[in-house]
């Protein structure tokens, strides 16, 4: 027979609340729990399945999405084309988001430069009067001997 699992343990197991499998399956995303007297039932084969859900739900996918998804999912083969442009969607989503993290990223990093710099040089005037650092784009951190 095999391993099963309560919802409890899924959700400790996925870090998520409980509720959030509850909610789940209210929503129709988990059509193929069991439930055993009453209490849904965890099988290894449904961690893959949930793995999925978690990661649309993690990357920003909406609900109704997550939905479609699902609903395509069930239907097998003939859905193939359908889910491969939402998972493909969804990856461009999450890329742009990487993108733009990345994007700000840069500016911590200068920020991060320039007020350690200020610290050690004693003042963001001695940052700021140095030549080199004046001719340098903004978002660009200079090399500590651009300061010597």
């Amino acid at each position: 027979m095999a391993k099963t699992y309560s919802i409890s343990e899924v959700a400790s197991m996925m870090g998520v609340a409980p509720s959030t499998l509850r909610y789940y399956e209210k929503e129709g995303l988990l059509p193929n729990v069991k439930r055993v007297n009453g209490k849904r039932v965890f099988e290894e084969k449904d961690f893959g399945w949930l793995r999925v859900l978690n990661c649309l739900k993690n990357t920003g996918m909406p609900i109704r999405r997550i939905k479609e998804y699902a609903r395509l999912s069930q239907m097998g083969d003939e859905s193939l084309s359908a889910r491969y442009e939402l998972i493909k969607a969804q990856r461009e989503y999450v890329q742009d988001q990487i993108d733009r993290l990345n994007y700000y990223m840069k500016e911590l990093d200068y920020k991060d430069w320039y007020y350690r710099t200020a610290i050690e040089l004693g003042s963001e005037k001695a940052v700021q009067n140095k030549s080199k650092a004046k001719e340098m784009n903004l978002d660009t951190i200079p090399e500590k001997e651009d300061f010597k």
